[in-house]
């Protein structure tokens, strides 16, 4: 029974981006692991910008700093 646990930081992940995340993260365990998809439980956490820190900074400095995740 695969247990998988995403955390992101809480920066409006759609519920729809939620249910993509979920369905391939079980998607993917189903194909390498052989696991049957119905036993797979996928948990997305979300964190608050305050909680979560990198490089000696929490993310909501490096946010207001205008420095993201995201590609470019």
């Amino acid at each position: 029974m695969p247990y998988v646990k995403l955390e992101v930081t809480r920066e409006g992940i759609t519920r729809d981006q939620k249910q993509t995340l979920i369905k391939g993260i079980t998607d993917l365990i189903t194909d390498v692991l052989n696991k049957d998809p119905q036993l797979t439980h996928v948990v997305i956490q979300e964190v608050e910008l305050d909680d979560w820190g990198f490089a000696g900074e929490q993310v909501s400095v490096l946010r207001e700093k205008g420095i993201t995740a995201d590609k470019k």
